[in-house]
């Protein structure tokens, strides 16, 4: 998949009170950079409701697409957060 980098890889921050909107972005990349697995979670805000959760095996990766917004979180900071876009030609 093509995508463009809209800014720096961050270590997601682990708890609802620090969720990140990962420089407002719309996308971001979000790899498990360990072996075990962690839960990613969207939240309204930091410290807000929660929208929705998955859990990412070792070493695997998705893009995930919210309001600019909602903040991520993860269970680990091996979790890393990257703004991107998909919508590139």
């Amino acid at each position: 998949m093509r995508f463009k980098l809209e800014g720096a890889t961050i270590a997601a921050p682990t708890t609802t009170g620090t969720a990140s909107t990962v420089e407002s972005a719309s996308e971001v990349s979000v790899l498990n950079n360990s072996t075990t697995a962690y839960a990613v979670t969207i939240v309204t805000a930091a410290s807000g409701t929660v929208i929705g959760t998955i859990t990412l095996a070792g070493g695997e990766r998705v893009n995930i697409v919210k309001d600019r917004a909602h903040a991520l979180y993860s269970a680990n900071a091996a979790v890393m957060l990257t703004p991107i876009n998909t919508r590139v030609s």
